[in-house]
């Protein structure tokens, strides 16, 4: 597994990349309801959600546009890790 250190903290780089992906080229530029569970859903590839992995979802929450279906998704399934 790859990280990435932004200020000091370590986050899991594919995350990062897969929300990078999801708000460049053509679109609306914020993270659709089906993007927000395939980041979700990458995080869960283990049997559970890591330290760096929760810490790097909560990282992409904060930096990133999401759609308002996206948030809601987001906001219960983040509940439910």
């Amino acid at each position: 597994m790859a990280y990435v250190s932004i200020n000091g903290v370590q986050y899991e780089k594919t995350l990062l990349d897969m929300a990078q992906s999801h708000t460049q080229g053509v679109g609306e530029h914020r993270i659709s309801k089906d993007e927000a569970m395939a980041l979700i859903n990458s995080a869960r590839d283990g049997h559970s959600v890591t330290p760096t992995e929760m810490r790097t979802l909560n990282y992409i929450r904060d930096h990133f546009d999401f759609t308002d279906a996206a948030a809601t998704v987001w906001e219960d399934e983040i509940g439910k890790l």
